[in-house]
């Protein structure tokens, strides 16, 4: 089934084993799986839905007593539908884990800065916030300290926890850790700063919001009236042309 699996996934979705397993790290999905296997458990889970999704659509078609093109149709389709089932689902994952993390964001590099400025380093002031909180943000920068008591330099698990991560400003919040741990860079300015630039584009991102909302808002209505006005400018236009040749 895993060989199966293997070639199927190969063959339907062109991304390379690397990047999947990156998106499949950023969706926070198969957790419970070990890293090595969590690749082999996606692609084993979108092929046996794949497959249901085709033995579906099938006895569908058959139940439905449709012709052997249509019943093939539905088999297609219902496979079609399985195959690209799990490839949304990450994607969204991936997209709704972004987004908490940008909401997360500007609270963390507060408390952050807080704690510095208290007194202490960049290792202890992560402990803390790890220690109080939880999301998103505070799960990678616990995998920061894993990997940093586990023998790595906080610097460089910093870094490593940026490279993997999906939102562009946590990938700057931990460079800039990163960057204070190695070379004792104003830290809380730094973070306070980036605060500022998070706030500034969720200002941004609600006023577009809020565009497209009113412009979703508007399409019905001109649907309705649009035919309405070009009624009351075209029915004059018969009287007015039969006139002249009358």
């Amino acid at each position: 089934l895993a060989a199966a699996a293997d070639r199927f996934g190969r063959l339907i979705d062109s991304t390379t084993e690397s990047a999947l397993n990156l998106k499949l790290r950023q969706a926070a999905m198969l957790r419970d799986t070990p890293p090595e296997r969590r690749l082999q458990e996606y692609r084993i889970r979108q092929f046996l839905l794949a497959a249901f999704g085709a033995v579906g659509g099938f006895v569908i078609g058959v139940a439905l007593d449709r012709s052997t093109f249509f019943t093939l149709l539905l088999a297609i389709a219902g496979f079609a539908g399985g195959a690209s089932y799990w490839r949304g689902k990450v994607d969204r994952a991936i997209e709704d884990r972004t987004t908490r993390m940008r909401i997360e964001l500007y609270t963390v590099n507060q408390l952050l800065a807080m704690r510095v400025r208290v007194g202490g380093g960049v290792v202890s002031a992560v402990r803390a916030v790890v220690e109080r909180g939880n999301g998103a943000v505070v799960e990678e920068l616990s995998e920061a300290l894993r990997l940093h008591f586990s023998g790595m330099s906080a610097g460089a698990a910093f870094r490593h926890i940026a490279e993997l991560a999906p939102e562009p400003h946590a990938r700057r919040t931990y460079q800039v850790l990163a960057a204070a741990d190695e070379r004792g860079s104003d830290l809380a300015s730094a973070l306070l700063a980036l605060s500022e630039d998070i706030q500034e584009d969720r200002k941004e991102a609600i006023r577009r919001q809020a565009v497209r909302r009113r412009a979703t808002m508007l399409i019905p209505i001109i649907g309705i009236l649009a035919p309405i006005l070009l009624l009351f400018i075209g029915a004059p236009l018969p009287y007015i042309v039969l006139r002249n040749f009358g």
